[in-house]
């Protein structure tokens, strides 16, 4: 900054008001600090300016898992709005780590990041952490909340999206239903499972407890299960997935096996991921909006920066049954 203010002729406070636009500056001296800061190449350092206001323009994202497919949507609409804002995005991967999303939170708050957008991991520990800890960062959990978890959040019905496809199996006359669940340390996973069960419930249908395989949201997970359920003595006719990922190791197993989608055995996702319509036989799926989720997002997290006083919101967004060719009637 001496160097502009050499160049420029002008004091050092001068150059700091032209570059931190925090006092009025006459514009003759406004465009002699502009044109010298060109002719120097000078980039102010943005995280230098946020330590002496105490907070940046740096918003920090955690998710859970870079490889599935599923969070680019939500992370490509937080990036969206946080750009058209004025914010830049500095993204972690935790890995499903606990002990790593804190570490990576705590990091992102030395830095002085302005808030945070979670995505929590299995067994998050985001509620385990003091107002010391935190300060006055502002928190939203995208797609997954955390139990007892009072702060703005943004998820999907899942207990509705996995009761529709349930019901949209047994209409087809399925009795024999399995379910390849996620964690159910996860609230997403546990929601898609009650709403399996009350389904099944509504259908007045008793379901197996062998049929209820708590897995993870991966392929290995649901290729794994999947051999379990088809080892038993009574192998299902269907299979909800609580992912698409899932789905695609279940499809794998299934194929493995030489048994026929869905003429041996339907098939129902969740995600619609790209991918889903691309599988033979494309994947019935439900639908969730991830990149709607991210946009709803961003804008509580931009609505808690203006005002932290508002009462925490927590937005549910409605999935959809989305109907491909991975199911149909049992054989007879």
């Amino acid at each position: 900054m001496k160097h502009i203010a050499k160049r420029a002729g002008v004091s050092l406070g001068t150059v700091s008001n032209v570059i931190n636009n925090t006092t009025p500056v006459k514009e003759d001296l406004r465009r002699r600090v502009t044109d010298a800061i060109q002719q120097l190449q000078y980039h102010p350092s943005r995280l230098a300016q946020g330590f002496r206001r105490n907070q940046t323009t740096i918003l920090g994202m955690i998710i859970p898992d870079i490889t599935n497919p599923f969070f680019p949507a939500i992370v490509r609409a937080v990036e969206d709005v946080a750009y058209q804002n004025s914010y830049r995005l500095m993204l972690c991967n935790a890995d499903n780590d606990p002990s790593k999303e804190i570490e990576y939170l705590k990091e992102l708050r030395s830095y002085r990041m302005a808030g945070l957008i979670l995505i929590p991991s299995v067994m998050s520990q985001i509620n385990a952490l003091s107002d010391l800890e935190l300060g006055d960062v502002p928190v939203v959990c995208i797609d997954r909340r955390p139990a007892n978890w009072e702060g703005d959040s943004v998820t999907v019905n899942n207990a509705k999206g996995t009761e529709e496809a349930t019901c949209y199996l047994l209409g087809m006359g399925h009795r024999a239903i399995a379910i390849i669940t996620g964690s159910l340390h996860l609230t997403n996973a546990i929601g898609r499972l009650d709403g399996f069960r009350a389904a099944m419930r509504s259908h007045q249908v008793a379901v197996d407890p062998e049929y209820i395989q708590e897995g993870r949201f991966d392929r290995l997970s649901g290729y794994e299960k999947m051999k379990i359920l088809l080892s038993l003595p009574t192998r299902p006719t269907a299979v909800v997935a609580s992912n698409d990922l899932i789905a695609l190791g279940v499809l794998s197993a299934a194929r493995e096996a030489k048994l026929d989608c869905p003429g041996d055995i339907s098939i129902v996702g969740f995600d619609d991921l790209e991918i889903s319509e691309l599988t033979n036989p494309p994947l019935t799926t439900v639908a969730q909006p991830g990149y709607q989720m991210g946009v709803q997002g961003i804008n509580l997290l931009l609505k808690r920066l203006k005002s932290s006083d508002q009462k925490a919101e927590d937005v549910v967004l409605m999935p959809e049954l989305r109907i491909r060719q991975s199911a149909g009637p049992p054989r007879q």
